[in-house]
């Protein structure tokens, strides 16, 4: 059966005459799948079925470029979410971005009970039934005679139209009465509403977006769905918590590059490049250290953060959850409550993360039917100073002092003066929006010795 599918026996081209088979405008679909059926057969039983003289990486290669090719992937992005998966099942998950999610609505229980809600839609010619038993508010929508987000229930606050998967964090993060809680990337406020509607409008809820523009969406949500309990405002995340800080939970989730989501922008197939990754990292390692220093470690409720993000990526996820491990000695991760999801990986690709990431949860379109997307959360303790006789003491406001294996100390508190031109530009970006006059920029007149 060497290099023989059922269709007939198809050659493998060698990498020249893949090279060339791109530049002349790619092979035809059918000769894609039939080729992309031999690599997964092949692969799956390598020794019984290669042809002679190839090797695994040939397969593979040959398998990337032709997924790249026919589902309209750049070959950087097609590898990197090619080694999240076995062979097989990455097939499945490229296929499962090609469909449309389900159309879901959170029922807004400030207005209405989901029930009487599922009754009066049914009555307006909607087929719906609750998405499942891990939430109490959702509802999917399979067919309906009237636009789903013009009817006088959508009008009157009575839903939100909203992915099943930005429901997960919430449930996560589990706001009680009277807390005081952040979303530090809010907009367009389905996460925020939903954590109101939690609270049942006690408590005070800052929903917060860097992206101005964008409070206006999120401030018309929170009117129309009724929450009484919400501050909006528009900072950079990294900001925080300078700004306003002593949160009993918080709730970011982060800006990421919409990996798990590109049944509804296919763009990111083509516009991401290994750059883009690396300052997304940067960034969201950023945001997480301020999220964490946001949250009151003496709350007597909560003391907790969720960290979240629709992509699937490691370097995103686990990556930047191991990061904040590191450097904050005084967090630690605690059991999301999801019931479903699969576990977050601890190891990846020679990378070994902090054995805790198997809490953190993983959901992907082809396995759970609803958006890539990624949840973890956090506990924040008190912090200590760790001296290297072994004795303990409150610590200070700089942040957590650990000692390394040598016995010396190691701050690894976050460094504010390294971000400092960052929010500097930031100010500057908020007072133009304003129309104020804008100080000139600083100039570093220091002098490296010779």
């Amino acid at each position: 059966m060497d290099g023989e599918d059922e269709d007939g026996e198809i050659p493998l081209p060698t990498p020249e005459e893949r090279e060339q088979e791109k530049k002349s405008g790619g092979s035809d679909v059918n000769m894609l799948q039939r080729r992309m059926r031999l690599c997964v057969r092949v692969l799956g039983n390598f020794k019984k079925l290669h042809a002679k003289g190839r090797s695994r990486s040939e397969y593979l290669d040959q398998l990337i470029s032709d997924i790249g090719s026919y589902y309209g992937y750049n070959d950087f992005l097609t590898e990197k979410l090619s080694q999240l998966f076995p062979v097989a099942e990455a097939i499945e998950f490229f296929e499962a971005n090609e469909v449309a999610r389900p159309v879901t609505i959170r029922t807004n229980t400030l207005r209405t009970r989901r029930r009487d809600l599922a009754q009066t839609l049914v009555n307006r010619g909607v087929t719906l039934e609750p998405i499942g038993k891990w939430t109490n508010v959702g509802l999917q929508v399979f067919e309906s005679g009237v636009p789903i987000g013009a009817t006088p229930e959508y009008l009157a606050g009575h839903y939100m139209l909203q992915a099943a998967s930005s429901f997960l964090p919430v449930i996560a993060l589990a706001p009680q009465p009277n807390e005081r809680i952040l979303d530090m990337a809010s907009a367009p406020g389905g996460k925020t509403t939903h954590i109101a509607a939690l609270l049942q409008n006690t408590g005070v809820v800052f929903a917060n977006d860097a992206n101005q523009a964008r409070t206006k969406s999120l401030t018309a949500n929170v009117h129309r769905l009724g929450c009484k309990n919400v501050i909006v405002c528009s900072y950079d995340g990294r900001e925080f918590p300078r700004v306003i800080g002593g949160f009993d939970r918080v709730l970011l989730d982060a800006p990421c590059s919409g990996t798990g989501v590109i049944s509804k922008d296919s763009s990111v197939k083509v516009n991401k490049s290994e750059r883009d990754f690396h300052l997304l990292a940067h960034l969201q390692k950023q945001l997480i250290l301020c999220a964490i220093d946001s949250v009151s470690p003496d709350s007597k409720t909560g003391g907790y953060l969720v960290y979240s993000t629709c992509s699937v990526t490691v370097d995103e996820n686990e990556a930047v959850v191991d990061y904040a491990l590191r450097k904050r000695s005084n967090v630690k991760l605690v059991d999301t409550g999801l019931e479903f999801g699969r576990e977050g990986f601890t190891r990846f690709r020679g990378k070994i993360f902090n054995p805790s990431l198997n809490l953190t949860r993983r959901f992907y379109p082809h396995v759970h039917n609803m958006d890539g997307f990624y949840v973890a959360k956090f506990k924040v303790e008190k912090r200590t100073n760790i001296r290297a006789n072994g004795r303990v003491s409150e610590d200070t406001k700089k942040g957590a002092v650990t000692v390394d294996d040598d016995g010396e100390q190691e701050d690894v508190a976050f460094d504010s003066e390294e971000d400092r031109p960052i929010l500097e530009e930031a100010k500057r970006t908020r007072m133009k929006a304003k129309g104020l006059r804008v100080p000139p920029r600083k100039v570093d007149t220091t002098v490296a010795p010779a």
